[in-house]
């Protein structure tokens, strides 16, 4: 669904970031434009939810509170090494691109209690510089499309970017990168960050004549002879201090030649219980070296715990 876009920012430079010019300079309607009975211009934010505005001024008196509050939080967590207020009128024409294609969306329950926010991320890369443009959007409740952008900007302070990764995760552009290699029952398939870091750590090393990740669900049924009866099991920790447990089973009798199968864990502090990341099979012999590392452990001293 297309919407015409019914205004779009002011042109204020400066600091000046006051509710008298705010509306119009870090919100954007994104609603479509519909005709009342009496010949009337509406504007359309959420039909089902009877968010349709007869003008400008109406719809800034439902939003402007939503969007104050908005802007004083920002406003206190934003840096003075941050993007000036004239070089991010400069960078808004990425607005539509965060929300056409962004890499991340967050849903915020808890900033309003009668408003649901969506907080649209995306990284750009210019030829100059690198950044974060984050837009917090009212989303359709039935479309789940982001008619209303409450405020917009963009962001290079690594601090804001994660101040504003709140709520729930609905969508992650590097899960998709990861899902097909998933298995039931383990982290990975439910968008661990974790997970995903190893195992794109993991697909970045891995040999191109190896198994090819579209086929990993073909060998699932070797995950759980893996735990049961290892060949070798290894312990080390990261440099976040988790500790990682990984299960090795080579598979000779398989009708794939050279077949070993790895499923990486993490051990519980204190504890030796485990809970399944990721698993994969692989015929390359240098891969399953680099999981040779830490500590090896006899497999009976290992209690093995269900999946994630």
């Amino acid at each position: 669904m297309t919407f015409d876009v019914i205004f779009s920012k002011a042109d204020v430079v400066g600091g000046d970031r006051s509710r008298e010019n705010k509306f119009m300079k870090n919100s954007k309607s994104r609603g479509q434009k519909k005709k009342s009975a009496k010949d009337q211009e509406l504007i359309v934010i959420d039909e089902k939810m009877g968010l349709i505005f007869e003008s400008e001024k109406a719809l800034d008196g439902y939003f402007g509170p939503y969007i104050d509050a908005l802007e004083k939080q920002y406003t206190e967590h934003r840096k003075s090494s941050d993007f000036t207020d004239k070089t991010q009128i400069k960078l808004e024409k990425h607005l539509e691109e965060v929300l056409a294609a962004p890499d991340q969306v967050w849903k915020d329950e808890k900033m309003f209690k009668d408003l649901t926010l969506h907080i649209y991320m995306k990284d750009i890369q210019t030829k100059s510089q690198e950044f974060v443009y984050i837009a917090i959007c009212y989303v359709t409740e039935e479309d789940q499309v982001p008619t209303f952008v409450l405020t917009h900007f963009p962001t290079k302070d690594q601090e804001l970017y994660e101040y504003y990764k709140r709520g729930e995760l609905l969508y992650d552009k590097v899960y998709e990168k990861v899902v097909e290699g998933a298995v039931d029952g383990d982290s990975l398939l439910e968008g661990d960050s974790l997970a995903i870091g190893l195992y794109l750590s993991m697909m970045k090393v891995r040999s191109e004549q190896d198994i090819p990740q579209s086929e990993f669900k073909n060998y699932a049924d070797l995950r759980e002879a893996t735990i049961e009866e290892p060949d070798e099991i290894w312990r080390k920790s990261d440099l976040n201090g988790h500790q990682l447990v990984i299960f090795i089973k080579e598979f000779p009798d398989h009708a794939t030649p050279d077949l070993a199968y790895i499923v990486a864990t993490i051990e519980e502090e204190g504890q030796s219980i485990h809970t399944l990341l990721f698993s994969f099979p692989t015929t390359d012999p240098t891969l399953v070296d680099r999981y040779r590392t830490g500590e090896n452990l006899q497999a009976e001293e290992v209690v093995q715990e269900s999946s994630h």
